[in-house]
């Protein structure tokens, strides 16, 4: 199991603090993505530029050898935001159908997250064991990639955790730099250069939501007239 297909288990399983976006979702999935190449060594990260490895190794996952493909390769590079995004797009619905078509996944009245007309849940099996124990473990890469779309740790199944990235923030969103200081490694780790661009992302998506309600809002208005 890849650290993006554990991440979508979890934010199906897990209460959310908010609602779960498909785009927040996308963005952090992208994130683990990355992560996971990272730790494969078939990419580095040199300040805030994905420098792929030689050659592309393959990871044993289709979604995860399509990010692969994908990587920009000349210099130079693409930036870690650049990425998030260009990756991003549309890919909560892609690793939907990918655990559907295995079996993980089934829709449910009552499941968590909302994708399209379907509610889905995880199936009992070994994958989503897998990703539970991760959860409860309180793994910190995952921990961060679920904070940084609403999901923390007090909410796992049920039992009480540890706060991940950005959590502890006195009820305040926490920003990219936060979770650096945070994280168990230096600032110049590049798993914390990953998981702090995820949360900004996360945070400007956020912030373009609430800039077009605003305009909507103010456009309705001026049609209601006084």
């Amino acid at each position: 199991m890849t650290t993006a297909k554990d991440l979508f288990i979890v934010a199906l399983d897990v209460e959310p603090s908010r609602p779960v976006g498909q785009g927040d979702l996308s963005l952090a999935l992208a994130g683990a993505e990355l992560i996971d190449l990272l730790g494969g060594r078939a990419v580095d990260i040199d300040g805030d530029r994905i420098v792929p490895t030689a050659g592309q190794p393959a990871t044993d996952d289709a979604l995860l050898d399509e990010a692969a493909s994908l990587l920009e390769r000349d210099a130079p590079y693409e930036r870690v935001d650049d990425w998030l995004w260009r990756r991003g797009r549309d890919l909560s619905q892609a690793y939907q159908t990918a655990l559907m078509e295995a079996g993980l996944l089934t829709e449910h009245r009552r499941g968590r997250l909302s994708l399209g007309t379907a509610r889905m849940e995880p199936v009992e099996s070994s994958e989503r064991q897998h990703a539970l124990s991760r959860w409860t473990s309180h793994d910190p890469v995952l921990d961060a990639l679920a904070a940084a779309v609403g999901i923390h740790g007090e909410k796992a199944f049920g039992e009480e955790a540890s706060a991940g990235y950005g959590e502890e923030m006195s009820g305040e969103e926490a920003s990219g730099e936060d979770i650096a200081q945070q994280a168990p490694a230096g600032g110049d780790d590049p798993e914390t250069t990953v998981l702090a661009a995820v949360h900004d992302a996360v945070m400007e998506l956020e912030a373009v939501r609430q800039r077009r309600a605003i305009e909507n809002a103010a456009f309705a208005n001026v049609w209601r007239g006084p």
